[in-house]
């Protein structure tokens, strides 16, 4: 099975947020950088995949080369190579393109990636990439078995859950409990030093948005203290001055 998973460069979840040049740029001082958390659960599904079934797992970043890093660690959790992209991700539409451009020239079993990312949340590149390749596209994907060129996916819709069978190749926005996340072992760590990370240029593509500022959320206001006796007082306050009734 030949699986390739799309991975993304993100902010850790535990990081302070800044901004700097009139709020038009990303403040990264200092700000520790990790797979996006859903794009974990993706690999850690193509690794026990790939267990069951042989094969092997391609990972794929948009981005410059402060995303090695994360990269080799994606390859230290079990991936055999890597393709990134050498460009800034500018939009959803500019990244599903690069990934459309890398999988036409693998036959992939399958194309794997988070639901989202984490820093923009924007949730659109999956079904990007299926629209460009002529394949179905299916999110959130929480479930995903192999049978022969069939696949069993679960995923989560409003209200509740659907079951599908669908039939190889396509691709999954994936999200928990998918899988469980690995953490790398020494010998991963130590063998994704040499496994093939190949950096490619980017493929003409229109970039249909830009980016003109960013905003912190507000601060929490305080909080204030009611007994639990004074019911009145609290209705009245979530009435009058919150309100939300």
């Amino acid at each position: 099975m030949n699986i390739l998973v799309c991975i993304t460069h993100v902010p850790d979840t535990t990081s302070r947020i800044a901004f700097t040049n009139d709020n038009t740029e990303f403040d990264k001082n200092g700000v520790q950088f990790i797979i996006g958390p859903y794009d974990d659960y993706a690999l850690a599904r193509a690794v026990e995949l790939k267990e069951q079934h042989g094969g092997k797992i391609t990972v794929i970043n948009v981005g410059e080369a402060e995303t090695e890093p994360t990269i080799r660690k994606a390859l230290a959790i079990g991936a055999d190579e890597a393709v990134r992209v050498n460009a800034f991700p500018s939009d959803s539409y500019f990244v599903a393109n690069q990934i459309a451009a890398v999988a036409r020239q693998g036959e992939y079993d399958l194309i794997l990636m988070g639901r989202e990312s984490i820093d923009f949340n924007g949730g659109m590149v999956h079904g990007m990439v299926g629209e460009m390749l002529g394949l179905p596209s299916f999110s959130p994907v929480m479930q995903l078995d192999i049978e022969g060129t069939t696949a069993n996916i679960t995923r989560e819709i409003e209200g509740g859950k659907e079951k599908l069978q669908v039939s190889l190749p396509f691709v999954a926005g994936c999200q928990e409990p998918i899988a469980e996340w690995k953490i790398p072992n020494m010998r991963g760590i130590m063998s994704a030093r040499t496994k093939p990370l190949n950096v490619v240029e980017p493929t003409d593509a229109t970039v249909h948005s830009e980016l003109s500022s960013y905003e912190l959320p507000p601060a929490k206001g305080e909080v204030k203290m009611i007994d639990a006796d004074n019911v009145e007082e609290l209705v009245n306050l979530l009435k009058n001055e919150a309100k939300v009734i």
